[in-house]
């Protein structure tokens, strides 16, 4: 099946093989359709704007009655279009379903009263220290709580370039990202910051903290970046066709098990630097969509340890990330949870005013859920190298 939606009111079907058997409806869904999102195929399927074209047989269509609970007689049902489906209905192989493409309802930005951290503002921009966990705008599945509703209620004004739902907003930063965000309050300052951006004048620097010891204290990753083909929500370096990117990184500090970096980043691709750092074996810690693990060894935290546990390793010979590599004649080790998020902070970001021209740098502390985190981290030792 096409892997993008028709126009709005169109009705499409596609089979349901007989290796479908047993799956249920939205998990189908979401391989047929990875052009959607699940909230959006949720939202279509809540609609009602899901169902069976046709069964096989009158035992068929008793089965997908019974299922969505109906109280039609089966053998009024078989060979006939039926109502809507529920997510949770299981296939039974060999079904045709129909989709009718409604459009999703509008999206409106408005202003709530959420609190909002503001570093630096002025009659043209306004620089915030945005908290991890807050999404930018809203989009699929997002309507509220955002970055965008919070300028709205604080702000007078804000520029209006990148349309209704992202008013003022110049750049993104993901949702469990940290740190400094600029914001226009006009389309001449908005402009403006998005020359420089598209220029590369603009100087952004990260602090990220990475699982495995990386070996140079500096060095420039520059694979391409593209979407990731068989999984749509992360980013990929492994197709050549990728967008250019380039990212550098120095060594701050080091921790059993975990390295401490500033990135800088030379180009603002989507999960830029979770992507780069995942790609040389060293995901961000928390990121556990870049292959950072869920749970942490305790021995790579300031905890009492047991005789039995292991020494953890940080890495292979390269320093990289092994996930799943076992000690012959060891104990698995007692593990604990790691980050709720990525330890990932937008730092420092150098600019010219879009107004004045002056030179401006804004910083951000490391938030204190992040600070704590590394508080917690056993110091690196010679017999943890």
């Amino acid at each position: 099946m096409d892997t993008l939606s028709p126009s709005p009111g169109a009705r499409q079907s596609f089979p349901a093989t007989e290796s479908d058997r047993g799956r249920r409806l939205d998990q189908f869904l979401a391989e047929r359709l990875p052009a959607l999102s699940r909230s959006r195929i949720q939202q279509l399927l809540r609609n009602g704007n899901v169902g069976l074209e046709s069964v096989a047989s009158p035992a068929e269509a008793a089965d997908a009655a019974e299922a969505n609970d109906k109280a039609k007689a089966a053998d009024e049902n078989a060979g006939k279009p039926s109502g809507p489906l529920k997510a949770s209905y299981r296939l039974r192989g060999g079904e045709r379903l129909w989709v009718e493409w409604a459009p999703p309802p509008p999206l409106h930005a408005y202003p709530e009263a959420l609190p909002l951290k503001i570093l630096y503002e002025d009659k043209e921009l306004v620089v915030v220290d945005k908290p991890a966990g807050m999404v930018v705008h809203a989009g699929a599945g997002v309507r509220s709580g955002t970055l965008v509703n919070a300028l709205l209620h604080h702000l007078q004004s804000l520029s209006q370039v990148g349309g209704a739902l992202r008013p003022g907003i110049v750049h993104r930063l993901d949702r469990n990202t940290s740190g400094i965000l600029l914001v226009a309050k006009n389309d001449v300052a908005h402009r403006q910051l998005a020359a420089q951006f598209a220029g590369r004048t603009i100087e952004k620097y990260y602090v990220a903290l990475v699982h495995g010891s990386v070996r140079k204290a500096e060095a420039v990753i520059s694979t391409p970046i593209s979407r990731d083909p068989a999984r749509r929500i992360r980013m990929t370096t492994r197709r050549e066709q990728g967008r250019p990117a380039m990212s550098r990184y120095r060594v701050l500090k080091r921790f059993r098990g975990f390295t401490l970096l500033e990135v800088q980043i030379f180009t603002g691709r989507t999960h830029q630097v979770r992507a780069h750092l995942s790609s040389i074996g060293h995901p961000v810690a928390g990121d556990t969509l870049y292959g950072a693990p869920a749970k942490l060894p305790e021995e790579l935290l300031r905890l009492p340890l047991q005789e039995s546990h292991g020494r953890v390793q940080d890495g292979d010979s390269e320093g990289k990330l092994s996930p799943g590599r076992k000690q012959k004649g060891k104990r698995s080790q007692a593990t604990v949870p790691t980050l709720e998020r990525t330890f990932l902070h937008a730092a420092v970001v150098r600019f010219r005013h879009p107004g004045t021209g002056d030179a401006l740098e804004i910083r951000s502390p490391l938030p204190p859920d992040l600070k704590e985190f590394l508080g917690k981290l056993a110091p690196r030792t010679e017999s943890s190298q």
